[in-house]
């Protein structure tokens, strides 16, 4: 028996409505909508504030670019191109569509990975328009040959396309229109200084403060019509790791929360419930990192341990552990890190709730690691 002959009148109608005059299939018609695949994306995008004034948190930064943008727009010229630096989450792609904003130009968006040869970024430099904004994100990611290309672009406006090959190949300059690259990068430190020199403002976003997280989820709640108590809103910014991002991420779960168990309000009784439900606990601690913690003390006695060893005690790679756990533990005070590897502090031992050893309380006088120096010297 045929397959169409298996299918109800209801599937082969539904057949029959994608079927071409030709015979074949048009499989758009099954394609889930794209809006709703990616509708926390969507959210997100439509929390970020579009102005500066908007922009709670890192003053410093704010007020810097600020200044170099109104310099900019007094003289009626691009302003420096912009280099905005930190850990994810924290605003740099905001800031980026901000620089576009402030100045009323359209803005270009792509990344580093997305470029991997110097004929795609001749390709989108030759594209550009007078006084657009060409944001790369995860710019240190790179390919050495469009970084030299970038090097020319962003200094003379101009970039060199090679026409032919061996003996014959002649360098042609393209005249490119002023323009300004805003690069964002969470591991500056992996940027080429000739790269690094050509920005004429750099900023760094460091993680946020209570106060200004919860100005954020305030902001947030109003836009997403979620009505919530400042209780709420304090215990949620109190576990957000200092970031906007999962700021505004814990709000919408202990929205869901609300709405399905709750009175709809988020409060501190649903934050507290939906926070626990999501294993993210008081101090904002999620299950990779008590995992490193439980690693850290209970199979390897407090450390030091190596980066990779211990990535695959928690069953993670090497670099979710260094990017994504370890800098909010170090920051706070749970992990050290010393030239012999990971160690647990005793912070770390108390809230796991153990008794802390007479080793760990000398943790503390271990050296710091230096990340300066090269990598891959951490033992496993």
């Amino acid at each position: 028996m045929s397959g169409d002959a298996e299918l109800t009148a209801a599937e082969r109608a539904a057949l029959d409505a994608l079927r071409t005059e030709d015979g074949s299939f048009d499989a758009t018609g099954r394609v889930v909508d794209p809006v709703e695949v990616d509708d926390e994306r969507v959210v997100e995008a439509a929390l970020r504030p579009r102005r500066l004034e908007e922009f709670a948190g890192q003053p410093k930064v704010r007020d810097q670019l600020s200044l170099v943008l109104e310099a900019a727009r007094r003289r009626g010229s691009p302003p420096d191109h912009v280099l905005l630096s930190g850990p994810p989450g924290l605003g740099k792609t905001t800031l980026a569509m901000m620089v576009a904003s402030e100045l009323d130009r359209p803005i270009r968006v792509t990344s580093g990975p997305a470029i991997q040869h110097a004929g795609d970024l001749a390709a989108l430099l030759s594209s550009l328009v007078e006084g657009e904004v060409l944001f790369l994100d995860e710019i240190h990611r790179m390919s050495r040959s469009a970084e030299e290309m970038l090097y020319l672009a962003m200094e003379d406006f101009r970039v060199d396309v090679v026409v032919g090959k061996g003996p014959g190949a002649t360098a042609i300059p393209l005249e490119l229109p002023p323009f300004t690259v805003v690069g964002a990068t969470t591991r500056a430190g992996l940027l080429p200084a000739p790269l690094r020199d050509r920005f004429g403002f750099t900023g760094h976003l460091d993680f946020y403060e209570v106060a200004d997280l919860m100005t954020i989820l305030r902001r947030s709640a109003r836009l997403l019509g979620v009505e919530a108590d400042d209780t709420g809103i304090a215990e949620i910014a109190s576990r957000s790791r200092g970031t906007p991002r999962i700021a505004n991420r814990l709000l919408r779960r202990v929205r869901d929360w609300a709405q399905v168990h709750g009175s709809g309000l988020v409060d501190e009784e649903a934050a507290h419930a939906a926070l626990a439900l999501f294993d993210v606990d008081a101090a904002g601690l999620d299950r990779l990192d008590r995992a490193v913690l439980e690693a850290l003390c209970r199979r390897f006695g407090g450390g030091p341990v190596g980066l990779s060893t211990l990535a695959v005690a928690v069953g993670e790679e090497s670099d979710t552990v260094e990017t994504v756990a370890e800098p909010f533990l170090v920051r706070e005070g749970f992990v050290i890190r010393t030239p012999r590897g990971r160690a647990a502090a005793p912070k770390a031992w108390r809230h796991l709730g153990l008794s802390v050893p007479r080793s760990a309380m000398t943790q503390d006088a271990l050296p710091l690691d230096d990340d300066d120096a090269p990598t891959g010297r951490f033992t496993s």
